[in-house]
């Protein structure tokens, strides 16, 4: 399988090097012919308003929204949860997001840059109270509502912070910065 990873901006090696330890081949994608020829993709954190007008300004938006219409698995962390959510609040007005996930999203919920926090989590079917999965958030969102098609995994403090929907996973923090592959290996497994 080959997993692309949206390389506009945020963390894009962390989360190659968490793909290619689980033996996943990595592509970056910058373009809609990278785009295309990849099995599935990660969108990961960074600035949501900044990545969006990247992706029009590179041409991606239309052939990612055609693509997620049509099935393709991703995975998206912190702004990638952002750009998956249905509906994004506290957004930009010309913010959008491509409808992947049933979520409605609140940016940067928890708090400014000095407001980023750890924390040890329990994640359904992938991390239990005796082996929490670290995650650590940065300016992260979290989801307000939750439509009847998606899947909270995980809270922190009542607030989704980790959910699923068909082939689509998305979390509120950024597990490739805690380098534990748990998720990653959860979204190959989705994604086969």
């Amino acid at each position: 399988m080959k997993v692309g990873v949206l390389a506009l901006q945020g963390a894009v090696e962390p989360h190659k090097t968490l793909l290619a330890g689980l033996g996943a081949a990595t592509l970056d994608v910058r373009t809609p012919a990278q785009l295309e020829d990849v099995d599935a993709l990660v969108i990961p954190g960074g600035e949501s308003t900044t990545m969006s007008r990247l992706l029009t300004l590179n041409g991606l938006r239309e052939t990612l929204q055609a693509r997620l219409d049509d099935g393709m698995p991703a995975f998206g962390t912190c702004a990638g949860m952002i750009l998956l959510a249905t509906t994004v609040l506290d957004g930009r007005a010309d913010q959008q997001s491509f409808g992947a996930v049933d979520i409605t999203v609140r940016r940067n919920a928890f708090g400014r840059q000095v407001d980023s926090f750890e924390s040890d989590l329990v994640v359904a079917g992938v991390a239990d109270a005796g082996q929490r999965l670290h995650a650590v958030f940065i300016r992260a969102p979290f989801v307000e509502s939750v439509g009847a098609d998606a899947e909270v995994l995980a809270t922190v403090d009542g607030h989704p912070v980790c959910c699923r929907q068909a082939r689509v996973l998305v979390t509120a923090f950024h597990p490739e910065l805690a380098g534990d592959d748990r998720l990653h290996r959860a979204f190959l497994d989705l994604a086969a």
